[in-house]
């Protein structure tokens, strides 16, 4: 993995204020040198200009960026950030081509095959991937971004330049470009947050490239194009080739996944999910006499403080011994005590420059930061739950019929804390209300769908752009924060794109939630594993936690300069903050809690700070 920044303008002369620019280009490597520890380069030209830091996974000696090819003679540069797992058929077809590498980089693969097959190439990438390719002879340069947005790619254009990035901190490195927010930014933030409205960037004029989508910059302009989206098909299968065909899927994912040059490693919680990409992988190894290394989280005296609720109705640990020991690994357990995660959230807001999912950043940022003092390369069981229809909402009648984002069916525990006179300003319930219709137009429905099936489909295709990406998200920052690589198989194109039109009475078939996965994944499990109840990543429920958010939180809205004042009620959360957290009442999907909001608004102040955020409305 990588990161990628640069910028373009079809008209200008770069090359003309060389020193200046380059030392741009230099500033974008830096402020994001965290994604790609291990090398770094440039390129600039009259008209674009281009940066990369590298996190070497393959082809460790000739994998480096910016990757130069030529065709009758003109110059095309590449710069990319991702890995591609289907390289030895692109390999294939190019060799049949007559067109023959120089050295065995995915990234030059990518190059090749867009100067052989044409734009339209991506469709044929199994991966997760952004990248940018530049054409010095028609002056053109085109963006990509995978399927589902595993990889980030974010872009503004500021006087008719196009600039873009993989993180938002590297587009503030061009001179002009600032943090700004409006009413549309602020909605994002608190309305939908830590959500976002697929292709927003949540500050002013910044922008996301969409998943599965394309952008072309010339003379002629700035023009998208979608070259993947999720469809409904109809369900030919029968149940039993349904389920076989599941089967190959999922472990062919994982298989395709290992590609790696350094060593890999999975976490493991003992759930379904991540047991089953770990299983896979142990196997995989063992034929070729290695040991899989596996990984587990959890909280200082959580044994002690944990409440079981609806949500999360049991501790992982008991089932990670069992997991281990079935799989013989290499296990490590990790940690993370109250004061890490609280101290770590200012730094899962660096990771992300937005506010983000609270202490379950903080946390997962700890423990990549650890696991990535050993490893490279994690798969890990991350979107099986939005693929397979894991969550309540997909079950219980109330969130079918909300008509609403399900995992924030009630706005009321964000708006109680915020002021008023902002809340007549952002009008929000209309504004996450034209976020959901918007997004669910997005999706046809089948003749034969009645309408619980019609809200499920609707539903599964939300959580799939929505929910599933903001995990996405969590997963790509924290994890590359530290120079960490995580793969998440279950968000394999081929995969989602089956069990998307799978029906419901075979996804719940008898009542058993996540049928379909289940049953695909006996032999490969123990029964005790294979039908665990959900019980999400794990959180704290020490009280101490609770305590020491709520005083951060009274000490930042004590200062005089705080930027949080002014959005906020002082008074209902200063109530809010004395009041004992209801931790089975989440505000935002199953996770996100009382002291969660807590953390969430002592990111956000930070985030007002650091970025020296202006507000335009």
């Amino acid at each position: 993995m990588c990161s990628i920044a640069g910028f373009y303008h079809p008209s200008a002369q770069f090359l003309a204020k060389q020193a200046e620019f380059e030392h741009i280009l230099q500033k974008m490597c830096q402020i994001q040198a965290h994604r790609g520890p291990d090398d770094s380069g440039t390129f600039l030209s009259g008209s674009c200009g281009l940066s990369h830091t590298r996190l070497s996974i393959i082809d460790l000696k000739n994998g480096k960026q910016p990757m130069t090819r030529s065709r009758s003679g003109h110059p095309y540069h590449i710069v990319y950030n991702g890995e591609i797992y289907n390289t030895d058929t692109l390999r294939q077809a190019l060799s049949e081509r007559g067109v023959t590498p120089q050295t065995s980089s995915d990234t030059e693969i990518i190059l090749l095959s867009y100067l052989t097959f044409g734009p339209e190439f991506v469709k044929e990438l199994d991966g997760i991937f952004a990248f940018a390719i530049y054409d010095e002879r028609h002056k053109t340069l085109t963006l990509y971004r995978d399927s589902f947005g595993v990889k980030p790619l974010f872009y503004t254009i500021y006087d008719g330049t196009l600039v873009f990035s993989s993180e938002l901190k590297g587009l503030f490195c061009f001179p002009g470009i600032r943090a700004r927010l409006d009413a549309g930014g602020l909605n994002e933030l608190f309305g939908l947050g830590p959500a976002r409205t697929p292709g927003n960037g949540v500050f002013k004029d910044i922008f996301e490239l969409k998943p599965g989508t394309s952008m072309t910059c010339s003379s002629l302009g700035f023009h998208t194009h979608t070259y993947f989206q999720l469809a409904s098909r109809p369900h030919e299968d029968s149940y039993e080739d349904t389920i076989e065909k599941t089967r190959f899927l999922v472990t062919d994912a994982i298989k395709r996944q290992m590609v790696s040059d350094v060593p890999v490693c999975t976490f493991l919680s003992g759930g379904v999910d991540s047991s089953l990409v770990s299983a896979v992988c142990a196997k995989e190894l063992k034929a070729q006499g290695q040991r899989l290394a596996t990984y587990s989280f959890d909280f200082t005296e959580n044994d002690k403080y944990f409440q079981a609720n609806s949500f999360q109705p049991s501790l992982d640990r008991p089932y990670v011994d069992k997991m281990a020991g079935f799989l013989h690994s290499d296990h490590r357990y990790l940690e993370c005590g109250s004061q890490t995660q609280a101290d770590l959230l200012y730094e899962s807001v660096d990771a992300h420059d937005l506010p983000c999912m609270a202490d379950v950043d903080s946390s997962l940022l700890y423990f990549c930061g650890e696991v990535s003092k050993n490893h490279k390369v994690v798969l890990t069981g991350e979107c099986a739950d939005e693929v397979f229809g894991g969550y309540p909402w997909f079950h219980k009648e109330s969130f079918l019929t909300c008509h609403t984002f399900p995992w924030t069916p009630d706005l009321s525990p964000r708006t109680q804390l915020l002021n008023p006179q902002l809340l007549e300003v952002l009008d929000m319930e209309q504004y996450v209300q034209n976020a959901y219709e918007t997004a669910i137009s997005e999706i046809q429905l089948l003749p034969e769908d009645n309408e619980t099936e019609a809200s499920r489909r609707r539903i599964s295709y939300l959580n799939i752009r929505f929910f599933m990406q903001t995990l996405l998200n969590r997963m790509d920052r924290t994890s590359m924060h530290s120079g960490l690589e995580a793969r998440v198989p279950f968000a394999d194109r081929a995969l989602v794109t089956y069990v998307f039109n799978i029906p419901w009475e075979m996804k719940a078939k008898d009542g058993i939630v996540k049928n379909v996965l289940r049953q695909a994944a006996r032999t490969l499990l123990p029964d005790e594993i294979l039908f665990r109840k959900k019980s999400p990543y794990p959180k704290t429920y020490h009280p101490a936690y609770e305590k020491l958010l709520a005083q951060r939180l009274t000490d930042v809205l004590a200062q005089p300069d705080c930027p949080l004042v002014p959005l906020v009620d002082k008074k209902a959360l200063m109530q809010f903050l004395e009041r004992p957290k209801d931790y089975g009442k989440p505000w935002y999907g199953q996770l996100m809690a009382g002291p969660q909001m807590t953390a969430y608004l002592l990111q956000t102040e930070y985030f007002l700070r650091k970025y020296h955020v202006e507000f335009v409305f």
